[in-house]
């Protein structure tokens, strides 16, 4: 099942995917864009991976210091950071470089400590797109993320949907794309994870406990290109959904 939460009318809902839109708990039937689209579960602690692709990792390879398999490089998010589909980002002014990031998110079903890789996937609940948006200009070290690179306010883009764990039996095997303005700018698959889902699971879980809620980003393919001020940015992943997002101006937050 497709599952999100959005804003209507004053209250925010609980919705499942409909043919025309969204279908509210109540039974009412929404055009898509007739709603406030929120991040479609309660999200607890967001973990994002870097460099969890080879190709990602061959297309910044003139930036890296080391390109070899370590532990995963994983870094906490604020909640501030999320906002859901057909949201606007902004884009501050004087930046130079400022590229999305199409990641497929996995949601934490059950509390987790110590998890063994073998067992790890009984504790999904379920997936979701996420649009994760770094500003390189603000980069000091790739195995250093600093704040300004990766947690700005409204710079995570989530949704639109959570999809039972059930139904994507292989999540290992999903096509990833990202166009902007109509051009498809990004192409990969999961099956390309260097840090696989079990494997992310079992490693976090070992020095952490994750509840239920919480979000591991599971890092982008090669494809990353500069976005600017009015670009529609949209990030899909196959049986997952479609993820829209706008890049706005400074004058629009009133700054």
């Amino acid at each position: 099942m497709k599952r999100a939460k959005v804003a209507y009318g004053g209250a925010i809902h609980d919705a499942v995917a409909h043919a025309d839109g969204v279908k509210l708990a109540d039974g009412r039937v929404l055009a898509e864009d007739a709603v406030v689209w929120l991040p479609p579960f309660d999200v607890g602690s967001i973990i994002a991976l870097g460099l969890n692709y080879a190709d990602h990792v061959k297309e910044l390879s003139k930036e890296l210091t080391v390109t070899t398999k370590d532990e995963p490089l994983a870094f906490l998010k604020g909640r501030s950071s999320l906002v859901g589909h057909r949201a606007q980002t902004r884009r501050p002014e004087g930046v130079a470089f400022m590229h999305y990031e199409c990641e497929l998110a996995v949601v934490i079903g059950r509390t987790a400590k110590h998890v063994k890789r073998q067992d790890a996937m009984a504790y999904v609940a379920g997936y979701t797109v996420a649009n994760d948006y770094a500003i390189r200009d603000y980069l000091e070290n790739y195995y250093r993320p600093n704040l300004r690179v990766k947690n700005r306010d409204g710079g995570t883009v989530l949704g639109p949907w959570l999809v039972d764990a059930a139904d994507v039996p292989n999540p290992h095997a999903l096509d990833l794309r990202t166009w902007v303005n109509g051009v498809v700018t990004q192409q990969g698959n999961t099956r390309d994870l260097i840090s696989d889902i079990p494997e992310l699971i079992e490693y976090l879980s070992g020095f952490m406990t994750l509840q239920p809620g919480d979000v591991i980003l599971t890092g982008t393919p090669d494809g990353i290109v500069n976005v600017n001020v009015g670009d529609e940015v949209v990030t899909e992943i196959e049986g997952i959904g479609r993820l829209v997002n706008t890049l706005v101006g400074d004058a629009t937050f009133g700054r």
